[in-house]
């Protein structure tokens, strides 16, 4: 399993707020989806969609309200919705173990990848002041694929990454967090929408000579 975490490693510890729900079959291998909750050292918390194999599922029977560690990988993948191609991200489950609800207080969620800047970086600073830069991140996976990853960057990160060109080879490492938003319908509704990404706590840029430059949050 190292060489398949040498890319995209995700380690969290949650408790299941949704029941399972089925997701899709691959070679006969069913597989469903879930919702963990993080906390966060704030007083609020991340809600991540979790994918799993039913062979992996079977020890734990009911799983809502129980507290879980997952090893897994940050994946993407479209979905045609509304009349176009919607990314869809997911906590790709290799292990899964039942824990005690006290390792909740270990605000227990990182992630460590290596990919490639598939687009321009997007830099903008918040009304408060606060520098942001997004970047699209495309991590390689086995059998010639790759996953789509939304990053945020903040503060001296922030600056630094707004330079990065398509195509630079990056690494980072942080956590994954969940934001919702209001999205308005052609028709004047606005609805609730939960979006996914990576926050950025350590970068490292690969320049032309392989000299790594490393920066930490400010």
């Amino acid at each position: 399993m190292d060489h398949i975490l040498q890319n995209n490693e995700v380690q969290v510890i949650g408790k299941a707020v949704t029941d399972i729900e089925y997701s899709h079959k691959v070679y006969g291998e069913g597989f469903y989806s879930f919702e963990l909750e993080i906390p966060r050292l704030s007083d609020s918390s991340d809600f991540i969609p979790v994918t799993v194999s039913e062979r992996l599922l079977m020890p734990f029977g009911d799983i809502k309200g129980k507290v879980f560690k997952v090893t897994g990988q940050f994946r993407s993948y479209n979905q045609y919705e509304e009349g176009k191609n919607r990314l869809i991200l997911t906590l790709f489950t290799l292990e899964i173990e039942e824990v005690g609800v006290k390792e909740l207080s270990r605000n227990y969620n990182m992630l460590h990848l290596k990919g490639f800047v598939c687009k321009n970086p997007i830099y903008r600073t918040t009304p408060f002041g606060r520098e942001i830069t997004d970047i699209l991140l495309a991590v390689n996976r086995s059998y010639h694929k790759s996953d789509y990853i939304p990053c945020i960057t903040w503060g001296r990160n922030a600056r630094y990454a707004k330079n990065l060109n398509t195509g630079d080879a990056i690494e980072i490492w942080g956590r994954i967090q969940s934001r919702t938003y209001q999205k308005k319908l052609e028709s004047g509704e606005v609805i609730k929408k939960v979006a996914y990404e990576v926050s950025v706590s350590k970068m490292e840029i690969n320049e032309q000579n392989n000299k790594l430059d490393e920066v930490e949050e400010a």
